[in-house]
């Protein structure tokens, strides 16, 4: 039960999709390389009916990648014979739900998705996940062809807690990138920007609301806007926070970002942006009324898509542009957790295991939901063959994991920071100046930032 709220391939591309994946690692985590080191089940007898009879809950938040595990979700049922319940929410309402369902002891769901840019702190402290690592070394529990091994270092560093508990298992690695409309562009004569001025300038030349035409579109919504500014910040080589716990969100780079990012959504996004999530960002896109949309590269299938979508054959996937100092892309992840709290840690497991297996891992890849945390995915002949989005996605794709870095700061109380930023930034869009709105946002925020410290 469910409920809702071909192009031809280089093998040097392919044999570079690895490479890319692991530019995007976030810090070493330890005991992470133990597990990696190898297959973490053998033998040809795998008893996937074990569990057969049981019901789970699971949650998800909105997306193509949970897209997929709904549509393929009775091959899960069939072969485990194990029910299941899917509740799929927009994001901002499946994190609140997670945390207060985590906190009152009682969750409703026995896997969920994590968004570890997000929540990897704050559910590491809190212990809400199970650590899954004698699941994994189990071959009664993880079935042969699983291959922890196969992937990225990346999502296993992503995946891992620095005390070395593996809670939760890797789905998705995700880059920012710069959507355009071709069509849009070549009518103005206007060049794919490649640095922040240009794509102010293109911005500008391709605003024409007269026509409803809109430059630029990014999330404007508080919350979800943060990562806009965190990934501009990129390119003045910067971060909100450092290594040492220091906030940096005053200094000229951080107030150059948000001046960016005021100038694009104040003077050339459509109307109501301080609304826009990514679902509003995708769907004007996908109308043909904006001629940049700036988002994570996992939200392309319904734009390639003639029942969604208006610019099919029109989509221009670049990558993040330069800044003054430094070009990156803004990197993001995801994984499935079991929670610790459930007492069907069994069935869980062998969802979450289905749910990140190589086969599912490749439908990822030919769909164009996003970027697969395995490795396999880039190799696998049939998912290269039915892809379902354009060479450039692809090439982009791999070419952001060469120059990928996390966004956000990894610290435990994400959740207040983006809602306090967030905040600022909205006010940012209807005049409010940078300098100060940042500096009013780091003031309210520094003493949660010090009190997680402790």
């Amino acid at each position: 039960m469910v409920h809702r709220q071909r192009p031809e391939y280089s093998r040097r591309d392919v044999l570079r999709s690895g490479a890319a994946l692991a530019a995007a690692a976030a810090i070493a985590a330890p005991g992470s390389r133990a597990l990696a080191q190898g297959t973490p089940a053998a033998g040809s007898d795998f008893d996937w009916q074990r569990y057969a009879g049981e019901e789970i809950g699971v949650l998800l938040a909105l997306s193509p990648r949970s897209d997929l595990l709904v549509e393929h979700q009775p091959e899960f049922e069939e072969l485990t014979g194990i029910r299941v319940n899917t509740d799929v929410v927009p994001e901002q309402q499946q994190r609140q739900k997670q945390v207060i369902e985590f906190t009152s002891g009682n969750p409703s769901f026995d896997v969920t998705a994590v968004s570890w840019h997000v929540q990897k702190g704050l559910f590491g402290k809190g212990g809400f996940l199970l650590d899954v690592r004698e699941f994994l070394e189990d071959p009664a529990m993880t079935a042969p062809d699983y291959d922890f091994a196969d992937f990225s270092q990346a999502a296993i560093n992503f995946a891992t807690q620095p005390d070395g508990r593996i809670d939760t298992l890797p789905y998705n690695i995700d880059y920012w990138i710069l959507y355009w409309n071709t069509e849009l562009f070549e009518q103005k004569g206007v060049a794919f920007p490649q640095t922040f001025d240009e794509m102010v300038a293109a911005a500008e030349a391709l605003n024409d609301p007269g026509n409803g035409i809109y430059g630029f579109a990014a999330r404007g919504l508080k919350n979800a806007n943060t990562p806009v500014w965190t990934s501009f910040m990129q390119g003045w080589d910067a971060v909100p926070v450092d290594d040492q716990g220091q906030l940096r969100t005053t200094e000229e780079p951080a107030v150059a970002a948000a001046t960016l990012y005021q100038t694009l959504l104040a003077n050339y996004a459509p109307p109501g942006v301080v609304g826009f999530n990514w679902n509003e960002c995708q769907t004007s896109f996908a109308q043909g009324t904006v001629a940049m949309w700036f988002d994570g590269i996992g939200f392309a299938t319904p734009l390639e898509d003639p029942e969604q979508s208006l610019v099919v054959g029109k989509v221009g996937y670049g990558l993040q542009p330069a800044g003054p100092i430094a070009q990156h892309s803004g990197t993001f992840g995801d994984g499935l957790g079991i929670s610790a709290q459930s007492d069907k840690h069994g069935p869980a497991y062998f969802y979450a295991q289905w749910a990140t297996n190589k086969q599912n891992q490749a439908r990822v890849l030919a769909a164009g939901a996003g970027a697969p945390a395995r490795n396999s995915a880039y190799t696998d002949p049939e998912a290269l063959a039915n892809l379902t989005v354009p060479q450039e996605w692809v090439d982009t794709l791999i070419a952001s994991g060469e120059i990928g870095l996390p966004s956000l700061p990894q610290i435990v109380p994400v959740t207040e920071f983006r809602d306090i930023f967030g905040i600022a930034l909205t006010n940012m869009i209807t005049g409010a100046d940078p300098a100060q709105e940042l500096a009013a946002a780091t003031e309210q925020f520094r003493p949660i930032l010090e009190q997680s410290q402790q």
